[in-house]
């Protein structure tokens, strides 16, 4: 079984990666929420938490699955009308959101808070994922953002000291 969640994990990553999304801009998004709140906070520990999230099983379906859409949208492969609205990733859609708030969920409300925020700013990496250009990501920026979210989340709450090593 652990070799299936190694696998598991290692997919996710994988495909993140060839979506053109590493952990350092992952961990930039967790710095821009923090840098006001952590005194000396470092690229080295917003890395870490985005691995600690992203070694959560949770997470990897969430990317699994966003992604497997994304493309399958690319690849013309959806029915219609859904075809459409993922390829337009309209405003009444909120599949991707759920998807993303599945992630955030894993550590606490507060990452609520820290999704809303950088959904609506769309930062770093979000901007780019969100340019219809290049490629289809109605579900993959979300799920980063979330991604980044719950690694604030996580990076929080281990500095009052309420994380548990998970």
């Amino acid at each position: 079984m652990k070799e299936h969640h190694k696998e598991v994990e290692n997919t996710a990553r994988k495909w993140l990666h060839e979506r053109g999304v590493t952990i350092e801009d992952i961990a930039e998004l967790v710095y821009f929420l923090q840098e006001k709140y952590v005194e000396n906070l470092s690229m080295e520990a917003c890395e870490e938490n985005v691995n600690r999230v992203l070694s959560k099983r949770e997470v990897q379906n969430a990317i699994l699955t966003g992604i497997q859409l994304d493309r399958l949208a690319e690849e013309e492969k959806l029915d219609h009308p859904l075809q459409g609205i993922i390829e337009r990733d309209e405003g009444l859609y909120g599949v991707d959101e759920v998807i993303a708030l599945s992630i955030v969920n894993v550590y606490g409300s507060i990452g609520f808070t820290n999704y809303g925020y950088i959904d609506k700013l769309k930062p770093g990496i979000l901007k780019k994922l969100n340019d219809k250009s290049q490629g289809c990501h109605t579900f993959l920026d979300d799920i980063v953002g979330a991604i980044a979210a719950a690694a604030s989340s996580r990076l929080a709450h281990s500095q009052d000291g309420t994380e548990e090593d998970d």
